[in-house]
């Protein structure tokens, strides 16, 4: 079919018929060829009225040249295109040589919507031998740096300019495509357009290779060639389908040659008849000026020159003035060629061979009169760019929060300018605050001996005015389990961790021991669980920060995290921190260095060494000997 305008589209109403022109494309002449001369058989239509052919006498394998989709009544079945130069050209070479490799001929699909089509023998060579496989198709673009633009002038097959834009709009409230200003569909007369502004300044190889990866500008094509063979469904590889078409063909192509063989015949038989009136032409003339009326003429003549009913009427028919000897010996002068036509015509229906030629040079014809250049290009594997999954993370400065009662918020500096208000549950405060930027892996440590991980561009980006994410349910926390700590990696695990236990016990294991290859979002056994954890603190490397603890007697310690004992392995339940007598067993709380701000004279509290004794707090402090894990923490 072509047309003039636009006919369709995915999404809007079809075009009115005031406002569209179609019409055959002169190849479908190949369609037809041969239809008139019997060359398939008729039934029927829906009806009884007319007769409709079962199938077109194609003269090509058009089960090749055109795109199929989904077979009637619910079947699978998704069949590419090919070049009809390339298909003509190699079901002929096939047809001489059934040893031929259809890939030098024929080397990859071609579809009508141009592209690229990432070319991978292995995957090829599958798909013409068994009917299955894949390969992906891209898009093709240009770039137009004086304005900022980004023009998309080809598409994959089985995808639409609607869909692309859908795809880009879709990301684009993702946060994928913070470097699109806009996109439009700038399609016309001129050809297939879609027309992508971006920002200034934008790495436009990256977004280009983000449009490959997240729209469906590059997408996958899944070959299932099953073909209806006798009414039965069948998989079905190249070389086979040409097998089966040719046998096809084979029979079009003889009962064409019997349709013209036996007009042939039935017209030599009535030249026949003229071979026997030239022996007396003037008899011929007196017999139909003297007979009495009309019905009696070919009567008359059949018994006179001895002729059937058919040869009858055709001198009937002949008018006066070619009654002569010069026009009659004319048209006997057509018996021999006639004869001959009819001996070569049942030579060609006897000899399959010679049926394989006359099919061979027809589709020769067809590519020489038909053919075109490929229409997709075809690209290595090593031609198409790698984008690491990094690539497509859009890499901004956030601030991430944990709240008392659990809850999480990851909030992007740009909505932190000028007053805002960050809202929490009532009752709820804020325990840490950690600055870093979309791409950390953030670490977070429970009671429970848990280690959670989860990628900060993971976690969709929270308003002031949204209280967060509740963690439980964020990291699907077991039942009770809460979380004590959270750091944040950009992307080396350095520093350690700060354990301390409700035995008075404490140590310190390299932050390293929470990395992992794969993408684990958790880890047990994460440090002792000997006993009940009191506290942890995440140590920058290079800095020796102060940490102080209060026992169940109201004693406190102060250290710093240099004196406590560090160990190798992340399970070790470290050493003693805190001595005294068979009363002081337990540690109650645990102070970082934020809050021992709240501590006076805090040389009093501080220990050289460890394990200390811990002082009482003086009464100057009275009020920091309330302190507990609740309201320090």
């Amino acid at each position: 079919m072509e047309s003039i305008q636009r006919v369709y589209s995915r999404d809007m109403q079809y075009a009115a018929a005031r406002y569209t022109e179609v019409r055959l494309d002169l190849t479908a002449n190949l369609l037809f060829s041969g239809l008139e001369k019997d060359a398939v058989d008729f039934v029927d239509n829906y009806s009884g009225t007319m007769k409709e052919p079962t199938l077109l006498p194609a003269a090509l394998p058009t089960i090749l040249v055109n795109a199929n989709q989904g077979i009637a009544v619910g079947m699978a079945s998704n069949i590419c295109s090919f070049n009809l130069r390339e298909v003509c050209l190699t079901t002929a070479a096939y047809i001489h040589n059934r040893q031929h490799n259809l890939l030098e001929t024929m080397p990859a699909p071609d579809f009508s919507t141009a592209g690229e089509l990432v070319y991978v023998d292995k995957q090829m060579k599958k798909i013409y031998e068994t009917g299955r496989g894949s390969f992906k198709l891209r898009g093709k673009y240009r770039i137009n740096k004086k304005e900022n633009l980004l023009e998309i002038y080809e598409i994959p097959y089985n995808t639409t300019v609607e869909a692309i834009i859908d795809d880009i709009a879709a990301q684009s409230k993702r946060g994928k495509f913070r470097e699109i200003l806009d996109v439009r569909d700038e399609t016309d007369l001129n050809g297939l357009r879609i027309t992508i502004n971006y920002k200034k300044n934008t790495d436009v190889k990256m977004l280009v290779l983000k449009l490959f990866d997240l729209t469906s500008l590059e997408s996958s094509f899944s070959c299932n060639f099953n073909i209806l063979v006798d009414g039965k469904p069948k998989t079905m590889g190249v070389a086979e389908i040409l097998d089966h078409w040719l046998r096809w063909r084979q029979d079009c192509v003889r009962r064409e040659a019997n349709f013209e063989r036996q007009q042939k015949e039935d017209k030599l038989h009535l030249l026949k008849a003229l071979e026997l009136i030239l022996l007396d032409i003037d008899k011929a003339i007196a017999l139909i000026r003297l007979t009495k009326t009309e019905s009696e003429v070919v009567p008359n003549l059949m018994s006179s020159f001895g002729i059937d009913q058919a040869q009858a009427e055709y001198v009937a028919e002949i008018k006066l003035r070619h009654l002569n000897r010069e026009y009659i010996l004319r048209r006997i002068d057509e018996i021999a060629l006639l004869e001959n036509e009819i001996y070569d015509l049942k030579s060609l229906v006897a000899s399959t061979q010679r049926i394989n030629s006359k099919i061979s040079s027809q589709l020769k014809e067809i590519a020489k009169s038909y053919g075109r250049e490929r229409l997709t290009s075809l690209i290595e594997p090593e031609e198409v760019p790698v984008l690491d999954e990094e690539d497509l993370i859009d890499d901004y400065n956030i601030r991430l929060y944990l709240t008392e009662e659990g809850y999480f918020k990851k909030l992007a500096l740009t909505s932190l300018r000028g007053n805002f208000e960050l809202k929490l549950k009532e009752g709820d405060s804020i325990v840490q605050e950690i600055e870093t930027t979309n791409k950390a892996e953030i670490v977070f440590v429970t009671d429970k001996a848990q280690v959670y991980k989860i990628y900060a561009y993971e976690i969709e980006d929270h308003k002031p005015s949204f209280i967060g994410d509740y963690t439980p349910n964020l990291l699907e926390l077991d039942d009770g389990e809460e979380i004590v700590l959270m750091y944040a990696s950009d992307g080396k695990f350095t520093g350690e961790m700060l354990y301390v236990f409700q035995d008075r016990r404490a140590v310190r294991v390299e932050v390293n021991h929470y990395e992992t290859k794969n993408r684990r979002k958790k880890i047990v056994s994460a440090y002792s669980d000997h006993s009940p954890l009191v506290g942890a603190a995440y140590i920058a490397p290079g800095v020796d920060p102060d940490f102080g603890v209060i026992n169940n007697q109201g004693k406190l310690l102060i250290f710093s995290a240099s004196q406590v004992v560090q160990k190798a392995t992340r399970t070790a339940q470290g050493k003693l921190i805190m001595s005294g007598s068979k009363h002081d067993k337990t540690i109650e709380t645990f102070l970082r260095a934020e809050q021992l701000a709240k501590i006076e004279d805090q040389e009093y509290y501080r220990v050289k060494k460890l394990p200390g004794a811990g002082r009482y707090i003086k009464e100057l402090s009275a009020e920091a000997k309330q302190l507990s894990l609740e309201n320090l923490l």
